[in-house]
């Protein structure tokens, strides 16, 4: 069944035009192009994307791919993600909505994306059950994101930063959330996932520390 209550309306209009801006120049640059290759590879079926922004991963799912149906919440990345999918190889439908309360019937997806998304979604566990909600058995959720990093330095500055500026700042974003951790306690398997840093070189920033992987239903 679908999910009961209206979705939380998401409002951010100066950072998303920030973020429109920011992310397509980082693509190249910072080399967030390949990674989200990365991510879709060998993606097939009905796909579930969740926080499409302005529509940066559609140009990288392969052609096993028979439809996405892309989330977003915010009016002007929406209008840019619906650009972009009218440019993308594979079908993609561009719905409002949030995470918490996902379009689709139960088992409905054979996977499901979250890239970059689940440090700026109010209810993390909300979000993953309904991920799980909408896939099938052994359906695989596709996860790049940035989180809580592993020195103490830097998880201090990341805590401080989310009780105070940051979130402001950033379009709801939190740099010390736990994403594996989320996923694990979502009732999802861990299949495989690597960390790393973004940018790999130069100072480590806040949103720095990342992890890209796979977890089955």
């Amino acid at each position: 069944m679908t999910h009961p209550g209206p979705p939380p309306r998401v409002h951010h209009p100066l950072f998303a035009r920030f973020y429109a801006r920011f992310s397509v120049s980082a693509e190249a640059r910072g080399g967030l192009g390949a990674l989200r290759t990365e991510l879709l590879a060998g993606l097939s079926g009905r796909v579930v994307e969740i926080g499409a922004g302005n529509g940066l991963n559609f140009a990288h799912y392969p052609a096993g791919v028979t439809e996405v149906v892309a989330v977003e919440p915010e009016a002007h990345l929406r209008r840019l993600a619906e650009e972009a999918a009218r440019r993308a190889a594979v079908p993609v439908t561009v719905v409002s909505g949030a995470a918490e309360a996902l379009p689709g019937a139960d088992g409905s997806f054979d996977a499901a994306v979250a890239s970059l998304v689940l440090c700026t979604v109010r209810d993390v566990p909300e979000v993953l059950a309904e991920l799980r909600r909408v896939l099938r058995p052994g359906g695989e959720l596709r996860f790049f994101e940035h989180g809580a990093a592993d020195t103490r330095g830097l998880a201090r500055v990341q805590r401080g930063l989310d009780r105070t500026v940051w979130p402001l700042l950033f379009g709801g974003c939190h740099t010390s959330r736990t994403p594996l951790a989320a996923i694990e306690a979502a009732g999802f398997e861990l299949v495989t996932y690597r960390s790393f840093d973004v940018p790999e070189q130069g100072p480590r920033l806040p949103s720095s520390p990342c992890v890209l992987g796979t977890a089955r239903r």
